[in-house]
């Protein structure tokens, strides 16, 4: 199986008309991944035997001509509960974690009949952007595996850009999903905070995570993103939203749609290469009969310190759980109950989970609380009203997913600020709780460079139609990585 062939539509197609079946489809992706995961190691654990039970079932069951997930084998991030399958979050303290429940997402996915292929990986309890702090294997770029995939989705990114699935779910709390498709040449899209349930997700920043797919194409992204959204009465801040078919306006009209292109978002620090993309893309969308302006979002300069306070102050508070007396690891070497607690954590947490904690409780405890938790919270109502203001006049905000292209493996995974300052673009997209996508819209030196467009809350159909419009307009996606050496 060519994944590189063939969209989500043409698969059901063959699938319909019997010239593949789903065991077929299962046992050609999983030759598929056990021959490219030598090179991009992005699965942790291969849902094996079981997926081709399910295959098997599917296939006596009949076909489901108006699903289109339908035996599609999919990777899913291992920070996504998955009832009887290894979920690890990629930290040694939940290596043999064998759930008993499913995530939301997964009794959704389960419902369309999609299949689950395997768990990807990821950095420890996402937190990281290149996919180095895994506590088991660093996953490579499917473009080049001298470099990072990103983070902390890093593992479905590559996944889908190296053609071992068609689709993968990933987590976004700064970043984590469009940060990833922008260096693997795909599309990630993080929904509108409130549109997919958390339910039975791994937690690391509970007001700023949320679900969403990874895809090679804008339509196979929307028909992921329809299976999976929803209210969800396990989780209190999914939301009553109706869920629309995020395909149903995906005609490439775009005419008169008004989009902003902040300045902050291509000033200093963004890469000239990834400036040059982005001013061919605004030409593109202008092309096409969108108005662009530029405009102004004061506050974003802000958005690295803001999440970096909320984000561990949230991880510190979430992480607490593990402690090594429910479950996950837990110290031998012990005397008493604080040396359970103590070394348990020593031993199970990498060293940045270890800091992000450190973070967090300095920023919540009695004597900075004010200082900084409670700043940084009146900072993002800030940064919520500058895109409110946008929004009032605005149909898209337009701009760079990432600064530069990827970086190299170990180039700055010692130097943690000059990590968090790559995801600059992308958090302040989560601290206000709105939906973006990451679509490619060029390249340096053979890496992808990723285009971002943000739309008001609950707004993903507009965000679509865009990059639909976008896509249909250039052949950025078309573009894959080569097999065998550096592109």
């Amino acid at each position: 199986m060519d994944y590189f062939k063939y969209d989500l539509a043409g698969l059901h197609e063959l699938l319909v008309k019997k010239e593949l079946s789903v065991s077929e489809l299962v046992k050609e992706t999983i030759v598929n991944i056990k021959k490219r995961d030598n090179d991009v190691a992005a699965f942790l654990t291969l849902n094996e035997e079981e997926a081709l039970r399910q295959a098997e079932e599917l296939d006596r069951k009949g076909f489901d001509k108006d699903n289109p997930l339908f035996g599609i084998p999919l990777g899913i991030k291992d920070n996504i509960v998955t009832k009887n399958l290894r979920t690890t979050a990629a930290s040694k303290i939940l290596e043999n974690f064998d759930p008993i429940y499913n995530a939301t997402v997964m009794d959704k996915l389960q419902a369309a009949a999609a299949i689950t292929i395997g768990k990807t990986n990821m950095d420890e309890f996402a937190m990281g952007g290149s996919t180095e702090n895994s506590a088991f294997k660093v996953t490579k770029n499917a473009w080049d595996q001298t470099k990072v995939p990103g983070g902390s989705s890093g593992g479905s990114a590559a996944a889908v850009a190296s053609g071992e699935v068609i689709a993968a779910l990933g987590t976004d709390t700064g970043g984590s999903i469009r940060q990833p498709a922008s260096f693997n040449g795909i599309v990630g899209v993080k929904p509108t905070y409130g549109r997919v349930s958390r339910y039975g997700i791994i937690a690391f920043a509970s007001s700023l995570d949320q679900v969403g797919p990874l895809t090679r194409s804008v339509k196979d992204n929307a028909l992921v993103l329809n299976a999976i959204s929803g209210l969800d009465p396990h989780d209190s801040t999914s939301s009553k939203q109706a869920v629309p078919d995020f395909t149903a306006k995906l005609d490439g009209n775009i005419k008169n749609m008004r989009i902003a292109v902040p300045k902050e978002f291509i000033g200093k620090g963004v890469a000239t290469e990834v400036k040059e993309a982005i001013k061919k893309a605004i030409t593109t969308f202008e092309k096409l009969g969108a108005v662009v302006d530029e405009v102004s979002l004061p506050h974003s300069k802000y958005g690295i310190p803001v999440y970096y306070i909320i984000a561990s102050s949230e991880a510190s508070s979430n992480l607490q759980r593990f402690d090594g007396i429910r479950y996950g690891h837990r110290a031998q070497d012990v005397k008493n109950l604080e040396d359970v607690y103590v070394k348990s954590r020593s031993e199970g947490f990498g060293d940045e989970v270890k800091r992000r904690i450190m973070l967090g409780t300095f920023s919540l405890s009695a004597g900075t609380y004010d200082a900084f938790f409670k700043k940084a919270a009146q900072v993002r109502t800030l940064i919520c009203r500058d895109f409110e203001h946008v929004f009032a006049d605005y149909d898209l905000i337009l701009g760079p997913t990432t600064p530069t292209p990827a970086f190299g493996i170990g180039e700055d995974v010692k130097d943690p600020i000059t990590m968090y300052l790559n995801d600059i673009l992308t958090v302040p997209v989560n601290l206000a709780g709105l939906p973006g996508m990451s679509l490619p819209a060029g390249s340096s030196n053979g890496l992808p460079i990723g285009l971002q467009l943000i739309a008001n809350r609950f707004d993903e159909e507009t965000m679509y139609r865009a990059g639909y419009a976008f896509e249909q307009a250039t052949d950025f996606h078309k573009e894959v990585p080569t097999f065998g050496g550096q592109n």
